[in-house]
């Protein structure tokens, strides 16, 4: 399970830089969008792989989940839903204004 979850972040990681170094704007928004879920995986699985176990400390219970991993990545999803609204609001805003996607603005490189 461990080598599946750490193969998975690094396959987002490299897809979401992969993704930054486009000239176009929607895959630099894809790729902040896959940089972001491959964060939340890590810091989710920095919690420990726990099935079945309560996120809360009860008495006779010995083994329970991390619940301060699972708030980072509900904050950290939401911040990644503002950010990303914001992107494409601004993306939409260059297209208009100058006519081109691309992240300089001037449409050199095509």
């Amino acid at each position: 399970m461990e080598l599946l979850l750490a193969s998975a972040i690094g396959i987002l990681t490299t897809a979401g830089v992969w993704l930054l170094l486009r000239a176009r704007t929607f895959p630099v928004m894809l790729g902040l969008t896959l940089i972001s879920y491959a964060v939340n995986l890590f810091i989710f699985s920095m919690g420990k792989l726990a099935i079945g176990a309560p996120p809360v400390v009860r008495e006779g219970v010995e083994r329970y989940a991390d619940p301060l991993p699972q708030a980072l990545v509900l904050t950290a999803i939401v911040i990644a839903f503002g950010m990303t609204a914001l992107l494409l609001a601004l993306s939409v805003r260059m297209r208009h204004d100058s006519g081109t996607d691309h992240v300089d603005g001037d449409g050199a490189a095509r």
